[in-house]
This record gives structure tokens, C-alpha cells and sequence, in this order.
């Protein structure tokens, strides 16, 4: 009888245990199920961010490019402006020497009318000495061009050959070369000059900026016309804003 209790008492307990077990490991599949869609939501949440964040990157190289590519034609717009400008300056210069000659010719007329007039001279005799005249003034134009063409020729040779050859390089002009600065780009820091290659001035050579007695910044030239040319503001000289109307003077002037 002893016996069949306990064996009962023995099965009652392995369905206990059996019940307990199955209870726990219900709870541990569920917990299971639970952390596998927690998981497979994060995994959905991260793809989801994961693309959000390739289209941003797409977006980003597409304004990157573009912004290049701006960048490149603004280049392109300041370099035609500059070449564009002085031409527009070199042909300012040109009607002007045009009209400055065509009234000097108008005034030489008439004065050489009224000395006709009071001399008495015949028309051929005057027709004759203006041809002379004018024949000589020619010749002495001529050999003044060609002069000021050697000089100039023989300026640029010099500075070329202290540049390569000479124990120093800086490019050294006229020590009493002065001008004043016509027009000013504060974005890609270049200055307009109303002097050029008839003042003297020679490509590469250097300009200090000055307003009022004190240093503002220095320039390098770039480019030289017959009477303008254009230069840039030396990085690390600029101690100012540079305006229209600023004197320059050679950095290093000859002897």
C-alpha cells in the first residue's frame, strides 16, 4: 500500500515538474518570439535609415558636382570680365589719343592759316615747306617709336635676364613710377592700373599700395597694356581694403 502511494506520489510530482517545464518554456519561446521581432523591427528600422541615408549621400554628391562645376564657369565669367575690361580700356585710351591728336591738328591749322595769311607766302610756297615739315616730323616720330621700341625691348631683356641669370631676381622698376589703382575686385583680388608699358612697368614686377602716406597691401603685375595693367594682391601684404584711387610705387626700385 506504501509502495503505491509513493508511486503515486512520484507521478503526481513528474506532472508537477512535467506542467512547470512546460510553463517555462513556453514563457522562453515566447520571450524568444518577442526579442526576434524586436530584432527583425530594428533590422527593418536600420535598412530604412541605411537607404534614407544613401539617397542623402546621392544628394550630396549631385550638389557637390554642381557646385563645382559653378565654381569652374564663375572662374571662366572673371577671366572673360578681365579680358573684357581692358580691352574696353585699351580702347578708351585709343579714341582718346584720337581726339586729343585730331584737335591739336585743328589748332596747328589754324595757327599755321593766320601765319600764312600775315606772311604773304604763296600757296605753293607754303604747301611745299608744310610737306617738308611734315615729311621731317614723320622721320623724327619714326626714330622716336623705334627708340622708345629698343628701350622697352632692352627693359624686358634685362629684367628677363636678372630673373634666370642674375644673382637676384626681383624685378626692379623705375624708382619714380607712380599710378594709381582704377579699378578694384575685393572677390579674386586683382587691381586695374592706369600705368603700363609706357610708364615702365614690367610684368612680374612688384607695387606697394598706398593711402595716405600708409601701406595698405602689395600688388604683383600679370599683364601689361600700353598704358594700364593688371595685377594681383599679394597674399599675406593685404593690411587694409584696397580702393579705387590708391597710389602705388615700385616695391623695389632701380638705382
Amino acid at each position: 500500500m506504501f509502495i503505491r502511494i509513493s508511486l503515486i506520489v512520484a507521478i503526481a510530482a513528474a506532472l508537477f515538474v512535467s506542467g512547470w517545464n512546460i510553463v517555462k518554456v513556453r514563457e522562453k519561446i515566447t520571450t524568444l518570439i518577442s526579442q526576434r521581432d524586436d530584432e527583425r523591427g530594428k533590422k527593418v528600422e536600420a535598412l530604412s535609415n541605411l537607404s534614407k541615408a544613401k539617397t542623402e549621400l546621392t544628394k550630396s554628391q549631385t550638389a557637390l558636382k554642381q557646385t563645382t562645376q559653378d565654381l569652374a564657369d564663375a572662374k571662366t565669367e572673371r577671366e572673360k570680365a578681365v579680358v573684357t575690361a581692358a580691352l574696353q580700356i585699351k580702347r578708351a585710351d585709343e579714341l582718346s589719343d584720337k581726339l586729343t591728336k585730331t584737335t591739336q591738328e585743328r589748332d596747328d591749322s589754324l595757327n599755321q592759316l593766320g601765319a600764312y595769311k600775315a606772311t604773304g607766302i604763296t600757296a605753293d610756297q607754303v604747301g611745299k615747306l608744310s610737306r617738308e615739315l611734315k615729311d621731317a616730323k614723320e622721320a623724327v616720330e619714326i626714330v622716336n617709336e623705334e627708340k622708345l621700341v629698343l628701350q622697352r625691348a632692352l627693359t624686358r631683356s634685362q629684367a628677363r635676364l636678372a630673373k634666370y641669370e642674375g644673382p637676384d631676381p626681383t624685378i626692379r622698376l623705375r624708382a619714380d613710377l607712380r599710378g594709381k589703382i582704377l579699378v578694384v575686385d575685393p572677390k579674386w583680388d586683382f587691381v586695374v592700373l592706369n600705368i603700363g608699358q609706357d610708364q615702365g612697368v614690367l610684368e612680374n614686377g612688384e607695387l606697394l599700395v598706398s593711402r595716405e602716406g600708409k601701406l595698405v597691401a602689395k600688388v604683383v603685375v600679370r599683364s601689361v597694356e600700353k598704358n594700364r595693367c593688371i595685377a594681383n594682391v599679394v597674399p599675406g601684404w593685404k593690411l587694409g581694403e584696397v580702393i579705387e584711387g590708391d597710389e602705388v610705387s615700385p616695391a623695389h626700385p632701380a638705382s
